[in-house]
């Protein structure tokens, strides 16, 4: 299958501002675009591009003052599968777990493992370890939180979303990475498109999208609180300890955002007329 995604997203600045954006496909889906995902600056502006220590792909753009707005629309194939189940995964040992997988089990900005390391090991103490225990996390943070755009908050982190029980998709994923943490399982916050493809519409339809990976049976596999089902046709563009990691636009100084569309839809390939003779 195909997917046509992209967005538009304006700033206010009343200076000259600079900004690290992380508006990218991750570069594992590079070789799946069948057009360039290119960011595009109105007014025009340079930008040095880079891949940070998770892998993601960052521009730093100077903002002038005023307005800007930066823009991308691409297509990507996709092979139309939902996440991947594996009932049988299991949960390593620490001492077995791949150096690099380690710091996925260490607490960060919005996901303290200290503060909830006494309700995961009381929520979950006795559930088989593994994929079982993950999903047990899902189900509860996806009945213990109610979502809503309204609930949004960016200082938000898991330890205030647990207790306020609302949020929107990234607390839902917060708070499961932060308990999968508690619970000795290595989790990390992801982030990208992920459009309404192969469910019934929403009335709180998802473009940009949070969710996470843990690290089970010697390989990453995706879940999703908010949701609490596999979905087709994620386009991942960002994973990392947690939001921090992973923000769209990160500015180093005062802005507002005075515009954001975004849109993931498959393409509907039309079949070629038959021509009569």
């Amino acid at each position: 299958m195909k997917i046509r995604a992209g967005y538009q997203i304006s700033y206010d600045c009343p200076q000259p501002t600079p900004m690290i954006l992380q508006l990218s496909v991750r570069p594992e889906r590079v070789g799946d675009l069948s057009s360039l995902d290119r960011i595009q600056f109105d007014p025009a502006l340079p930008a040095n591009i880079y891949t940070d220590s998770f892998g993601n792909y960052c521009h730093v753009i100077r903002a002038p003052a005023g307005r800007l707005t930066m823009s991308a629309d691409f297509e990507i194939d996709d092979d139309g599968r939902p996440d991947a189940v594996n009932h049988r995964a299991k949960q390593h040992p620490l001492e077995d777990l791949p150096v690099d997988v380690l710091i996925f089990l260490l607490g960060s900005r919005y996901c303290e493992t200290d503060r909830l390391m006494t309700v995961a090991w009381s929520l979950f103490g006795k559930v088989p370890k593994g994929w079982p225990l993950v999903q047990a996390i899902c189900d509860f943070v996806n009945q213990h939180l109610t979502f809503g755009y309204a609930h949004a908050n960016p200082t938000k982190s898991a330890w205030d979303a647990y207790n306020e029980k609302v949020g929107v998709c990234r607390d839902f994923a917060h708070l499961a990475v932060t308990l999968c943490r508690c619970m000795n399982v290595p989790a990390r916050y992801c982030t990208g498109y992920l459009g309404d493809i192969g469910v019934p519409p929403e009335e709180t339809p998802m473009d940009f999208s949070a969710w996470f990976e843990v690290y089970l049976g010697k390989r990453w596999y995706t879940f999703d609180a908010r949701h609490n089902t596999p979905r087709i046709g994620r386009i991942l563009m960002g994973r990392g300890r947690d939001a921090t990691d992973v923000a769209l636009v990160t500015s180093f100084g005062p802005c507002t955002m005075s515009g954001f569309k975004v849109h993931t839809d498959e393409v509907v390939e039309t079949p070629p007329k038959r021509s009569r003779g």
